[in-house]
């Protein structure tokens, strides 16, 4: 199913906030900002794993739907997303990274895309340093400026896409979750002063 709607103004006018979807936007003071823009229903399992890697320390923030639905009711495109507290929290900061889901296709490979070039390639050397494959995303890139992962200070973020298998692995074993967060943590966090 193609997207209902091209902007968040869209969708508020005809959905029901905290009935149909909710909106957590958790402004830590962090440079990084986790990011789930296809959270509850729209690509399961999204926020628990953008949370999980968040933490207690960094800036949090997932739009989710809380109904069941064909996957196009309530997603907006990643280059569309233009939920007000998502650009204001995403613009505070220096750079994001916003999870999310994608098909079963060939191999659990998490597929790696936005502008941050160079942060995307730390964070998949940190997930296969932990055993978890990946890739360069070549089908959903994740490039456009107007890209919510890439709407930072810096004008650039990370985009992860994880195949359904890989999600759902995630949140039944508590040590894989905590081992791909830590991979992706190690990539976003500043070393520790000395």
């Amino acid at each position: 199913m193609a997207d209902r709607y091209r902007s968040f103004f869209d969708l508020a006018a005809n959905e029901r906030l905290d009935t149909d979807y909710r909106i957590r936007a958790l402004d830590r003071g962090s440079e990084t900002v986790i990011l789930a823009p296809h959270g509850g229903w729209i690509e399961p399992d999204t926020s628990e794993i953008a949370q999980a890697i968040a933490g207690s320390d960094i800036s949090l923030y997932a739009f989710e739907a809380l109904r069941n639905g064909p996957h196009g009711q309530f997603h907006i495109t990643s280059h569309l997303f233009d939920e007000p507290e998502a650009v204001s929290l995403v613009g505070r900061c220096w750079t994001a990274v916003a999870v999310h889901g994608r098909r079963n296709e060939g191999a659990d490979a998490v597929w790696l895309g936005g502008r941050a070039t160079k942060l995307r390639d730390a964070v998949g050397a940190s997930l296969r340093g932990a055993g978890f494959k990946a890739e360069l995303n070549e089908r959903l890139p994740g490039l456009e400026v107007t890209n919510i992962c890439n709407r930072t200070r810096s004008g650039e973020g990370v985009q992860l896409e994880l195949s359904r298998r890989l999600r759902s692995q995630l949140v039944a074993d508590a040590n894989l979750l905590q081992s791909f967060c830590e991979a992706v943590r190690i990539s976003v966090l500043p070393p520790p002063a000395i």
